[in-house]
């Protein structure tokens, strides 16, 4: 039972990282949600932003001046709490990989192996928390924003939604904390 647990945790971690990986490299956070006739389709990511005609299907991109620039907080915060969460939930793969029962590391010691399982599970969840509050946190802020041009009657050619990207940092996250859950609640 052990065994199959942490195989479960293992993949589901591995799945969400990788989500979670996706989501901060990706430039589709938020997404042109205008109803009229679009000749384009435009994307704002961390990074950078684009549009891609969707006449010929040509993808432009322009980054943004620097990391360190004066960017706006959502940009800077989100950055910040999806990196940190990507390295977290990458340390917690590694551990979690060495804490497995079919790793012939430290197989002596099968208590230490259990800790490195939990110490995973509780690194995975810290890294979770923060995926989590930086996606949220970007999607409020978008919502926020649009709220604010729609109440003062404010309209500026194109509005925008929340994008996959914004959609996978969340789902990333949620994954890594049921793998969590299942390497520090259910694994004892």
């Amino acid at each position: 039972m052990s065994s199959a647990l942490q195989m479960t945790a293992l993949g589901l971690a591995l799945l969400s990282t990788l989500f979670l990986l996706l989501a901060t490299c990706t430039d589709c956070w938020m997404v042109n949600a205008d109803d009229s006739l679009e000749v384009s389709h435009k994307c704002r990511g961390l990074w950078r932003e684009c549009v891609t005609n969707m006449q010929d299907g040509v993808r432009t991109c322009d980054q943004y001046d620097s990391i360190l620039a004066d960017h706006p907080v959502k940009i800077v915060v989100t950055r910040t709490l999806m990196i940190t969460a990507d390295l977290l939930a990458g340390l917690a793969l590694a551990t979690l990989v060495l804490g497995l029962d079919c790793i012939k590391f430290l197989k002596e010691d099968p208590c230490v192996k259990l800790r490195m399982c939990y110490g995973a599970g509780v690194t995975l969840g810290i890294g979770s928390i923060l995926g989590l509050v930086g996606s949220v946190w970007y999607a409020v802020d978008v919502y926020l924003e649009r709220a604010m041009l729609v109440s003062h009657n404010i309209f500026l050619g194109v509005h925008y939604d929340f994008g996959w990207s914004c959609w996978l940092g969340m789902a990333g996250s949620t994954g890594c904390f049921v793998a969590s859950v299942l390497l520090t609640c259910c694994l004892y």
